[in-house]
């Protein structure tokens, strides 16, 4: 459990590094998600952050109703997301945090399978983000490869949440796979 906590902070590092090369003009850019700017993007991970705490705390989904929707970056984006990156480390970081039982949108979990689908998730749009804004698109590749071997035991769609698998030729590497995986081209 110590590796999964330590590669979420591996991911959370790698998404802040790309947050705060953001540049006052690329806020809306294009991003690989077809439907989303980078404020978009940028939006949805934090928004995603601020579930953490509460999730953690035994909430349920309804208990937190619509608090988290809309905008949750204000005028500060990059100081918005550094404030709820915070906050959600500081609860995964907490005693007996992966011991607990999450109660998602589709059921509840152990809060493990929470943590390695958030740690995706960032790394992903960690991903995302560096191709909008043209910034070094490399995770670090034990995060990649980690990510990659659990993501494959995984049955992501094609569906609403991704396209089907991106072809990758046999030398890919394990980001390029992990990228492929969810129907994006490395």
């Amino acid at each position: 459990m110590a590796r999964l906590i330590d590669l979420h902070g591996t991911a959370l590092e790698e998404f802040d590094r790309r947050v705060r090369a953001v540049g006052l003009t690329d806020w809306a850019r294009p991003t690989p998600c077809t439907d989303w700017d980078v404020h978009d993007l940028v939006n949805h991970l934090a928004t995603e952050q601020l579930w953490v705490p509460p999730l953690l705390g035994g909430a349920r989904m309804e208990d937190v109703g619509e608090r988290f929707d809309g905008d949750n970056l204000g005028e500060e984006p990059a100081a918005s997301w550094a404030v709820v990156s915070r906050e959600a480390r500081t609860a995964w970081l907490g005693l007996s945090s992966l011991e607990r039982t999450v109660h998602l949108s589709f059921g509840d979990v152990p809060a493990e399978v929470y943590l390695w689908q958030m740690t995706f998730d960032l790394a992903v749009h960690a991903w995302d983000l560096a191709r909008a804004i043209g910034a070094d698109e490399a995770l670090d590749p034990d995060l990649a490869k980690e990510l990659h071997a659990w993501a494959s035991d995984q049955d992501f769609g094609p569906g609403q949440m991704f396209d089907a698998p991106s072809p990758v030729g046999p030398d890919a590497t394990a980001q390029d796979r992990l990228i492929a995986l969810t129907g994006r081209t490395p």
